[in-house]
């Protein structure tokens, strides 16, 4: 598993640098006794935000038919039965991951298949945790058609601290578990919407890691 720099933190890391440069350079100038302290929290802070930004390239080796995968690093904070209403117009298994500031914040396609729907939503920045959050913050829609012909539902959604969702999928699109589909910056969640009859492998509470957790495995169309 490869790790480099994710091209979203760029831009944020040379700023955050030049910034802690201007506040320990004067320090070291004329403050000297301070330095080292102020020196050691300025790499903590910044090898923490780079943290943030890692981009592993990430390798599934499991079964890929029929199979649903964690669209991101995080904890199960949902998994529940609800009813969707914006694309698919029915009841589905909701299963939401958070994520903290600790975590990658890449997200990774959760099916192999076709994107068929994205759009972008405004809202406000309650916390990623909170169930309304689904609904009513910042978040973006993502409609994936897997290889089965199900049509699967992601949804990116902001937290209290994240303040733009990208998202990289356009309909059209081919998706694949391995490749990223989007991030979100600074603590959010990403929910899945499943078909009812999809075998569930998690729990709440459980860890997963985006690209390489089953988080499920949908029923098989023996029509395709």
């Amino acid at each position: 598993m490869k790790v480099k720099l994710h091209r979203e933190g760029v831009n944020i890391l040379i700023i955050l640098l030049l910034g802690l440069l201007a506040i320990n350079i004067p320090v070291w100038l004329y403050l000297r006794p301070a330095s080292i302290p102020v020196m050691a929290v300025s790499v903590v802070f910044y090898l923490l935000v780079m943290n943030f930004f890692r981009s592993p390239r990430r390798h599934f080796n499991g079964n890929r038919e029929n199979v649903v995968v964690a669209s991101v690093d995080g904890k199960v904070v949902a998994l529940e039965e609800t009813f969707e209403d914006e694309y698919l117009h029915r009841r589905a298994i909701q299963l939401s991951v958070f994520m903290t500031v600790f975590n990658v914040h890449a997200n990774w396609f959760p099916v192999d298949g076709e994107v068929l729907y994205v759009k972008h939503h405004s809202g406000r920045f309650m916390a990623a945790y909170l169930p309304k959050s689904s609904t009513e913050n910042e978040r973006s829609t993502v409609v994936i058609k897997a290889r089965n012909g199900q049509e699967i539902l992601m949804r990116q959604v902001a937290g209290a601290m994240a303040k733009r969702i990208v998202t990289y999928a356009e309909p059209g699109d081919e998706a694949d578990i391995e490749y990223h589909m989007g991030f979100i910056k600074f603590g959010s969640r990403v929910d899945i919407y499943l078909p009812l009859d999809a075998e569930v492998l998690v729990k709440i509470g459980d860890k997963t890691t985006g690209g390489i957790t089953e988080v499920a495995r949908l029923k098989p169309n023996e029509n395709v």
